[in-house]
């Protein structure tokens, strides 16, 4: 897709009006890309997901949206990036139930089934980067 195929946007994020900013930006490129109605709706839910856990827990960070082809699919990658407390473990925040603040803890799970794949990369004091993608079928 020419027009979505060098697209890549950098969402600061810092309080509540930064998340509707990303959501927004990630529903845009997901059209570009051709993504249905309902894939759009799947990732613009994972972004808030995880530009909330930067205001929540890192106070500040990004959002990066990026255009991604493979040798299957087109699609988008997420890639949400704080320099806050980190996740102690890791394994541990992805299970459904599971919060530090006192939510319901369905955030990074939810990612991870809203996504079709999903990392997480955190150390204790110095931030944490999580990378979503989802493809288009």
């Amino acid at each position: 897709m020419d027009t979505a195929e060098h697209e890549e946007e950098i969402v600061p994020i810092g309080c509540g009006d930064d998340i509707v900013k990303a959501r927004q930006k990630g529903r845009e490129l997901a059209s570009k890309i051709g993504f249905s109605t309902t894939d759009s709706v799947l990732i613009t839910t994972a972004i808030s997901e995880l530009a909330r856990n930067i205001v929540l827990y890192a106070r500040s960070g990004e959002i990066r949206l990026e255009y991604a082809k493979n040798h299957h699919a087109e699609g988008i990658v997420v890639v949400a990036k704080d320099e806050g407390p980190g996740i102690g473990d890791v394994e541990q925040a992805l299970r459904d139930g599971y919060s530090t603040s006192g939510s319901l803890g369905l955030g990074l799970p939810g990612v991870r089934r809203l996504m079709d794949e999903l990392e997480i990369e955190s150390c204790p004091g110095e931030g944490t980067i999580v990378t979503a993608s989802k493809w288009k079928r």
